[in-house]
């Protein structure tokens, strides 16, 4: 009686993945959360200790930074075992994309929307004829909040097309596409 053995090779399909836009990326979504992660941190600070009600994009848009953050450590972790895999970044990417964008939307509305929007107050000008410690104060804090505003919206522009471009990348990666 002949026995039949069977052997199976499994073989790991390496994907290349270009190195220098690849680092270039993780470095500008990490700069981008963190920076979003702290002007939210700040105002929802600044929320509380006016005593005011919290909107809801400033614990969203923390939430959605610190998954992003814990989404790059990832990365780093699979990049340093070899083991990136295009889908693991197109599904991550895709997720953190609709939550940017969500957020962008609605730090859209509050900074630019209709009457009471942030951006309504930004151009205020204290009295020049009384020049009062108090009220110079509170124009520079006035401007300090605006300016916090203008670079979230503009740090979550940078996130939403940045994670769309790495999904783009993932599935070239995939295809083989990069020389």
């Amino acid at each position: 009686m002949a026995t039949t053995e069977i052997i199976t090779v499994q073989r790991r399909r390496k994907y290349h993945w270009p190195e220098a836009q690849l680092n270039f990326w993780l470095v500008i979504v990490i700069i981008s959360s963190a920076v979003l992660l702290g002007i939210f941190a700040y105002l929802t600070s600044i929320q509380n200790s006016l005593k005011l009600g919290i909107p809801w994009i400033l614990p969203y848009m923390i939430t959605t930074s610190a998954l992003c953050i814990l989404f790059i450590i990832l990365l780093l972790g699979l990049i340093s075992q070899q083991q990136l895999l295009p889908g693991i970044v197109v599904l991550g990417s895709f997720i953190l994309f609709v939550l940017f964008l969500t957020g962008l939307i609605e730090t859209s509305i509050q900074l630019y929307g209709p009457s009471g929007a942030v951006n309504s107050y930004c151009g205020s000008r204290p009295n020049v004829q009384v020049i009062d410690s108090q009220q110079t104060a509170a124009w520079l804090a006035n401007q300090g909040l605006c300016t916090d505003w203008r670079a979230a919206f503009a740090f979550e522009i940078v996130g939403t097309v940045f994670l769309l471009w790495m999904m783009v990348m993932a599935y070239q990666v995939n295809r083989d596409d990069f020389e």
